[in-house]
């Protein structure tokens, strides 16, 4: 969370810099392509087989990244977005006393995340905007521990991973807001005899140019 509050704090203290190149309300006639900057949490578990790995706390991390959109349609507000971001999931365990090295578990997975998702704009106002989402992930895990031991040892999890994100965004002129839920659709487990999905609500805040 220390990790969290530090980055939004650099972000906001930016944002004087970033407002001398706005300009003006957000327009989805206009718009065709954008870039941005986002911060923000995610609140994950990891869901799989009780009887060999139980996550049934969930586990906050951060999350950090830039995106790019591209118009897709010139008569109607429909975008491709894709970026690269840095996301922290995993999940807190309670011991049932089945397997103590899986089960109790505290997983962290850190993963470089490439989203590809379509977005509609719905205009609410001169300067407020609507954008609903949807479309695939894909990611690769770079580090985490699990139980003081690496996440990606023969115990516990592979690095790769593909699911599908949706949610809602809203931009009010550069600002941007968006809120979601992701939810993995690889089996992550190394192990053949039990499953692991990655799952996580979001929220980021960000800035588009």
């Amino acid at each position: 969370m220390k990790k969290f509050f530090l980055a939004l704090a650099a972000l906001v203290a930016s944002l004087p810099t970033f407002a001398q190149y706005s300009s003006g309300g957000f327009s989805l006639d206009e718009e065709n392509l954008y870039y941005g900057v986002r911060i923000g949490m995610t609140v994950s578990n990891i869901s799989g087989d009780a009887s060999k790995f139980v996550t049934d706390g969930s586990k906050v991390g951060l999350t950090l990244g830039g995106v790019l959109g591209l118009r897709l349609s010139d008569t109607t507000p429909i975008f491709l977005e894709s970026g690269l971001y840095y996301v922290e999931k995993g999940g807190k365990g309670t011991d049932t006393g089945v397997d103590p090295v899986k089960t109790g578990a505290k997983a962290g997975l850190n993963y470089l995340e490439i989203p590809l998702l379509i977005k509609y704009g719905v205009k609410a106002n001169d300067d407020i905007a609507l954008l609903p989402f949807f479309g695939p992930y894909f990611s690769t895990a770079i580090s985490g521990k699990t139980n003081k031991h690496s996440s990606f040892n023969k115990e516990y999890f592979k690095r790769f991973d593909t699911g599908f994100k949706l949610g809602c965004g809203m931009e009010y002129n550069m600002l941007y807001l968006e809120m979601g839920y992701q939810f993995g659709l690889t089996n992550i487990s190394k192990n053949d005899d039990f499953s692991a999905h990655n799952g996580a609500f979001f929220a980021n805040f960000g800035v588009n140019f």
